[in-house]
C-alpha cells in the first residue's frame, strides 16, 4: 500500500520554505559533511542495497551510498536542497534518484527499501509518530532503518533551545527536533517493530568556526531555522541584538582552541520481520 496523503497544506509550505533560505548545502559541505559517511557505514550499506534516505536535503548521506553501488533514492520536502543535490551527485559521480517527498507521508510502497536511513532531516518533520511511522512502513522486515540526530544536550540542541524564546511559535502538536536525539523517545517512536536497536552518543568534531562571532554569522546568513528566526524578531533591534549575544555566549562556551564537538546520536535498528 502506498500513503498519497502528500498533499502540502500550509505547515508544509512553511517547512518548505524555511529550509530553501539561505544555503543549508554549505553547511551540509562546510561542517557536517563526515556524518552523511557515518551514517552509511552505521547502516551497513552495500552494494545493490536498494537505500531510501528521507529528508535527504542536498544528499550528505545519499551520495556516499550510490557511491558505493547502492540504488538509492533521496528524498526531501524541499526541491531547491533536491536540485543542489543532483548538481553535487554530478560532481561526485553519483548515479542515484532525487524524489520530492514529505517524511510524514512517503510515496513509497510497503517494504520497498533494505535500507532507510536519514541524517539530521527527519528529525525536523514536525509530527514525529507519524514520520517514524513512515519510516517503518517503507523498510522490508529485515531491514535496516539508520538515523543520525542532534541531541538535546549537545550544542545544536542548545542552539534550538536558546533560539526557542525568539522563534515563531511551532504548530499545533509539533515536538522540538531534538527529542529525536532522545534513545528513549525513539525506541517508544518505533516500539515493537523494530529490534536490535544499537545507540551510540558520539562527537562531530567542527573546526569550521574560529570565534563565536563566525559561527553565529555563518547560521544566520546559511541555516534556516536561525535565518527564520531572525526574521521573526527582524523589526525588535534588542531581540536581535540579545539573540545575538545569547548565540555569541553558547558558542563561546563550546569553543576551544578554535574548534567544538557537537554531539550527535547514532541509532540503528532492524525492522521486525512480523
Amino acid at each position: 500500500m502506498t500513503n498519497e496523503n502528500a498533499a502540502p497544506d500550509a505547515v508544509k509550505a512553511k517547512h518548505r520554505a524555511m529550509w530553501a533560505l539561505g544555503d543549508y548545502p554549505s553547511v551540509a559541505s562546510q561542517v557536517i559533511h563526515e556524518l552523511g559517511g557515518e551514517l552509511v557505514r552505521g547502516c551497513g550499506v552495500r552494494q545493490g542495497d536498494r537505500v531510501l534516505d528521507v529528508a535527504a536535503g542536498s544528499g550528505n548521506a545519499a551520495i556516499p551510498a550510490a557511491l558505493l553501488g547502492a540504488e538509492v533514492v533521496a528524498s526531501d520536502l524541499t526541491p531547491e536542497l533536491l536540485e543542489a543535490g543532483r548538481d553535487l551527485a554530478g560532481v561526485r559521480g553519483a548515479r542515484l534518484e532525487w524524489r520530492e517527498a514529505d517524511a510524514e507521508a512517503l510515496p513509497f510502497t510497503d517494504g520497498e527499501f533494505d535500507t532507510v536511513m536519514s541524517c539530521v532531516g527527519v528529525m525536523f518533520a514536525p509530527h514525529h509518530q507519524q514520520a517514524a511511522d513512515e519510516l517503518v512502513r517503507v523498510c522490508r522486515p529485515g531491514g535496516t532503518i539508520g538515523l543520525i540526530n542532534w541531541t538535546p544536550a549537545g550544542f545544536i540542541g542548545q542552539m534550538f533551545a536558546t533560539m526557542r524564546p525568539y522563534a515563531p511559535p511551532p504548530p499545533p502538536g509539533a515536538q522540538p527536533p531534538p527529542l529525536w536525539g532522545d534513545p528513549d523517545h525513539v525506541r517508544t517512536l518505533f516500539g515493537d517493530r523494530v529490534t536490535d536497536v544499537d545507540a551510540r552518543r558520539q562527537p562531530l568534531h567542527v573546526d569550521r568556526f574560529s570565534r563565536p562571532e563566525e559561527f553565529r554569522e555563518f547560521f544566520k546568513t546559511c541555516y534556516g531555522p536561525t535565518i527564520a528566526t531572525y526574521r521573526f524578531i527582524g523589526e525588535d533591534p534588542e531581540r536581535v541584538a540579545e539573540l545575538d549575544a545569547a548565540l555569541d555566549d553558547l558558542a563561546a562556551k563550546h569553543l576551544s582552541d578554535g574548534a567544538m564537538d557537537w554531539e550527535y546520536l547514532l541509532i540503528t535498528a532492524r525492522r521486525s520481520a512480523t
